[in-house]
């Protein structure tokens, strides 16, 4: 028996790499039959947030939330994972550049220290992980195609923002 699940990620960033950005991942996974599953998660201020660390976020999001669904089934089928994001970055990342990097000591092709390299290894031992279950593919999006992790992204992202002086209050739904 084949498990498949397909999971949408999308991470963004306030203020990019500045002091006092702020960054959020989202994934949504959505089952065969039933209601989609959302996961969100906030990147802490240390490093410094930045748009492509909270793609690769999103992935380690949805990657150990797969793990987590596996873990919790009766029966131990085969995995047919599926990642989608709007980012080639991270698409990239996973399922090019990082074989490379391993091989290379987590250098890049200029002879720098690969970028993200924290968060990078964290994704690889998942997808390592999932790996032994079965199946792991990423596939870039286009932005319109992914619009519940983004809007369930920005929500995660005004709750971060500190109120304007001149904003009511307001409320956010979660689904």
């Amino acid at each position: 028996m084949v498990y498949v699940m397909e999971i949408y990620t999308d991470g963004g960033c306030r203020g990019n790499g500045r002091p006092g950005a702020i960054g959020a991942a989202a994934a949504v996974f959505v089952p065969k039959y039933g209601r989609n599953t959302c996961w969100t998660d906030c990147l802490p201020q240390y490093p410094p947030p930045t748009s492509q660390r909270a793609e690769i976020q999103a992935i380690i999001l949805a990657l150990e939330k797969a793990l987590s669904l596996y873990h919790d089934l009766d029966n131990d089928p085969r995995l047919d994972v599926t990642v989608y994001s709007d980012s080639r970055y991270a698409v990239g990342c996973m399922s090019q550049w990082i074989y490379k990097w391993v091989k290379n000591g987590w250098i890049n092709s200029a002879g720098n220290d690969v970028a993200n390299q924290d968060l990078l290894k964290k994704a690889s031992d998942l997808d390592d992980d999932l790996r032994d279950q079965g199946k792991v593919e990423y596939v870039w999006i286009p932005r319109d195609k992914n619009q519940d992790a983004d809007r369930l992204c920005n929500e995660v992202l005004d709750d971060q923002s500190p109120p304007s002086p001149s904003s009511s209050s307001s409320s956010s739904s979660y689904y």
